[in-house]
């Protein structure tokens, strides 16, 4: 790692290349590039696995449990108020965190490498 590289909390949650912070790191919603088209630095090798799905899914658990808990006891709503207002929740929270978080740990995998390469 040089002095001075990018962030690779910055430049995966701004969905840049790990290596110069400035080519895409994505290809459509959740596809990564083989190759950085500004530096060159193969991504496509860099496997994030499951790890941002576990990440989405303890992450938004937890602020949606917080919600719903908050909007019951403050509101008192319907039963089904909830049946719709939080799978609905569920899934915009999930399509807009899911890419960052993979940004992010395929850039950390990228910074720091894992024991087979």
């Amino acid at each position: 790692m040089a002095y001075g590289s990018p962030s690779p909390i910055a430049t995966g949650l701004a969905c840049k290349c790990p290596a110069c912070g400035k080519g895409r790191l994505f290809d459509g919603y959740l596809t990564v590039v083989e190759e950085c088209a500004v530096c060159g630095a193969e991504l496509r090798a860099r496997s994030s696995g499951d790890g941002p799905a576990v990440f989405v899914i303890f992450a938004l658990g937890a602020i949606l449990s917080v919600l719903a808990w908050m909007v019951e006891t403050l509101f008192s709503p319907p039963i089904w108020v909830h049946a719709i207002v939080w799978p609905i929740a569920v899934v915009v929270g999930t399509i807009l965190m899911l890419r960052p978080f993979k940004g992010v740990v395929v850039a950390l995998e990228y910074r720091h490498g894992t024991p087979d390469q």
